[in-house]
């Protein structure tokens, strides 16, 4: 019996707080989902069905933003504590993983303009069977033989996919593997390099450092590879400023596609984060193919879904391995 003149507490954390506990998680996964897919689907727009192609300019605004913003956040609202490079040791190890990340991103955004998103995602969702190649390769860290198993359904998902995809692209198909053995490898080479107490960086402070040095990378790439862009892109701002505006919103939102996931990772758990990351992509594909219209088979639908099933039980094989 609850006291005389007192509240009566709510059971199972049910109260208020709890509750707008939950409406903020919601609040966050909402915003984590929706500038992954608009950033995804925005790319797509740009270098595919608007003509703007080029990638390498494209991806420098992306950095550009991520610089900016990442000091604003950090330096005056911030969101995190300010962590600091310690030495030129560490800072060369953050530019070699910058200049992976910018792999990464550069080969993705290529694929775009060859591939419809729906087939981008099933090939980015083989990042698990990449992630387990270079971890043995770079630190001979051998898996269970059941994980190893679950990247068959991962590898065979994509191979039924590229068989059965409409719009299937070569050069497309294999800058869009280089991007994602390029996010597999920066993440390996992250846990190697980045491993000390001293030299760890939380992913928001590593974007701060990251960002920068990837700018200086993408300016020459982008003068040398992409003739002419910035008057391109000035001609075409002057026929429609549109443009402008397009770029700036997807510049914006890319960085806060790397703080929503910062968040989501810190207010959740990490069975939900998998669950949620496993759906993300799914959903990605559905408002892909429901905006662009592009046509899909049931040979790359069925691809795609073995792919993600094998992703699943890759997680749930990682998860149980790693219980003590």
């Amino acid at each position: 019996m609850a006291a005389k003149g007192g509240a009566t507490p709510s059971p199972g954390g049910t109260g208020p707080a709890a509750g707008n506990g939950r409406l903020f998680t919601v609040g966050l996964v909402t915003a984590w989902y929706s500038s992954n897919i608009g950033v995804l689907l925005l790319n797509k727009y740009l270098l595919s069905n608007y003509g703007f192609k080029y990638p390498i300019f494209l991806t420098m605004c992306h950095m550009s933003a991520c610089a900016l913003l990442s000091y604003a956040a950090i330096a005056w609202l911030r969101v995190v504590p300010m962590q600091l490079v310690r030495s030129r040791v560490q800072l060369a190890k953050i530019a070699a993983l910058s200049l992976v990340f910018c792999g990464s991103v550069v080969s993705g955004n290529v694929s775009l303009r060859y591939l419809p998103v729906s087939f981008n995602q099933a090939v980015g969702a083989t990042t698990p069977f990449f992630t387990a190649v270079f971890a043995y390769i770079m630190t001979v860290k051998r898996e269970s033989w059941i994980t190893y198993l679950t990247l068959v359904p991962v590898v065979t998902g994509v191979i039924i996919a590229s068989g059965g995809e409409p719009s299937f692209h070569l050069f497309g198909f294999i800058m869009c593997i280089g991007a994602t053995a390029a996010r597999a490898l920066k993440t390996v080479l992250q846990g190697i390099l980045l491993s000390s107490d001293g030299e760890k960086l939380n992913s928001m402070n590593l974007l701060l450092y990251m960002a920068p040095i990837a700018v200086i990378f993408l300016l020459p790439a982008t003068i040398f590879m992409e003739d002419n862009v910035v008057g391109i892109t000035i001609q075409l701002a002057k026929k429609d400023f549109t443009i402008v505006w397009l770029l700036l919103f997807n510049s914006c939102l890319s960085y806060f596609v790397n703080l929503t996931n910062f968040l989501v990772t810190k207010h959740t758990s990490a069975l939900t984060l998998q669950v949620l990351g496993n759906a993300k992509g799914a959903v990605a594909v559905v408002i892909s193919i429901m905006i662009f219209r592009n046509p899909v088979s049931i040979t790359g639908m069925l691809g795609y879904t073995l792919t993600v099933f094998g992703v699943i039980l890759y997680s749930e094989s990682k998860k149980r391995s790693n219980k003590p």
